[in-house]
């Protein structure tokens, strides 16, 4: 026996419902993702609109219908809104606003009051466009960035071409030929929906739990203040690419970098501007090296380098790089950036582990701010 557009609608808006307070509960509590927080927002919009397409046939369609389509098309804004929010900042508000409020426009002018699909076309393809740019957010992730994206992406993408179907079904047959209703219509798309939303919340759900773990591990590894390695995380790293480097008989340099003065412009300017100046230093020193290099935060306005395969005589000249970038850059509330002293060993050949390079490092950076700062020391006396 075949159900009826209203029992199929009941059916998704307790599946919908159930999704989203397993989802909310277990899920969105647990990871407090962006991502999770945006397929709650997307639940509930999908749960709140198809619930007013069940006052169709009612004196309350005049408003329930375009208001029905807003939702819908404000919850596909949704699931693009957290498939950017994998890989970029979140939209801005006007751009998840624009399809929602065409659709308010196009519906409230269709005759709402007498046509269940008043402002078909608009709501069709705001539907199809934006989970469709859902999908390519996610297909633009890394392959390797979870087990589960890629899936999901194809999914979206399998929805919005669906979507795209019944819009131009709907342009070429009308909302009562036989191929619109038939392949395309309510009925159809309402269990369509409530098969695509229970796949999706749990593969998101695994999806989200990911998320969390690539977090913890990034803040786990990566200072807050400079998005630069952290202490620990430098040290682990650098000691794995030394023993690589010892296999193959290959040198490395270690640069201790230190602000100089750092506490004056702290106490001049504030800790604000200290801060700027710290990014400023980062910046350059990620602008300098190779994608190869290893750059940490060290402590304070202590920074730390190694550089594989380079001599410390080169490594002075990178020293020399970045000082040269830093002072051409600009740190909000600062009118002129610090210079800087750098102490360089090498972790060649007799030269010990990295510990004992790193002590060399931090001896020639005391000589460097001995002799005057803003310059370079090798461990062993030649300067720079």
């Amino acid at each position: 026996m075949m159900l009826d557009t209203a029992t199929l609608r009941v059916a998704l808006a307790l599946v919908d419902l159930t999704l989203l307070m397993l989802f909310y509960f277990i899920t969105f509590r647990r990871t407090r993702s962006a991502y999770s927080a945006w397929w709650c927002m997307a639940l509930l919009l999908f749960l709140a609109g198809n619930a007013l397409y069940l006052l169709d046939g009612t004196v309350h369609q005049l408003w329930a219908n375009p208001s029905g389509n807003v939702l819908l098309v404000a919850g596909a804004a949704s699931i693009w809104a957290g498939g950017r929010s994998l890989r970029a900042p979140s939209p801005r508000p006007w751009q998840l606003a624009a399809g929602p409020a065409a659709t308010a426009v196009a519906s409230a002018l269709d005759h709402p009051a007498t046509n269940v699909w008043s402002g078909g076309p608009v709501y069709l393809g705001f539907m199809a466009l934006l989970i469709g740019m859902g999908s390519r957010e996610m297909f633009l992730l890394e392959r390797d960035y979870s087990r589960v994206h890629r899936p999901l992406a194809v999914g979206a993408g399998i929805l919005a071409v669906f979507y795209a179907g019944r819009l131009v079904a709907f342009l070429a047959d009308g909302q009562n030929g036989a191929v619109f209703t038939t392949v395309f219509g309510s009925a159809p798309m309402t269990a369509f929906s409530t098969i695509t939303l229970v796949v999706a919340s749990f593969t998101m759900a695994e999806l989200s739990y990911e998320q969390q773990t690539r977090d913890l591990r990034d803040r786990a590894t990566v200072d807050g203040l400079t998005g630069l390695l952290n202490r620990a995380a430098f040290l682990d790293l650098a000691e794995n690419e030394l023993r690589q480097l010892r296999r193959s008989g290959t040198a490395a340099s270690i640069v201790l970098a230190d602000l100089d003065h750092f506490k004056a412009i702290n106490d001049q300017f504030g800790h604000a501007a200290g801060d700027s100046a710290l990014q400023a230093f980062a910046r350059a020193c990620t602008g300098t090296v190779r994608s190869t290099d290893l750059v940490g935060r060290y402590g304070g306005e202590e920074f730390i380098l190694l550089l594989p395969g380079v001599t410390p005589e080169r490594a002075q000249e990178i020293a020399a790089d970045i000082s040269l970038r830093l002072q051409q850059s600009e740190a909000e509330g600062i009118p002129r950036l610090p210079t800087v002293s750098y102490g360089i060993a090498s972790t060649g050949a007799g030269a010990g582990g990295l510990d004992a390079a790193v002590a060399s490092a931090d001896a020639a950076l005391y000589q460097a701010k001995t002799l005057g700062r803003d310059r370079a020391e090798l461990a062993g006396g030649a300067t720079k």
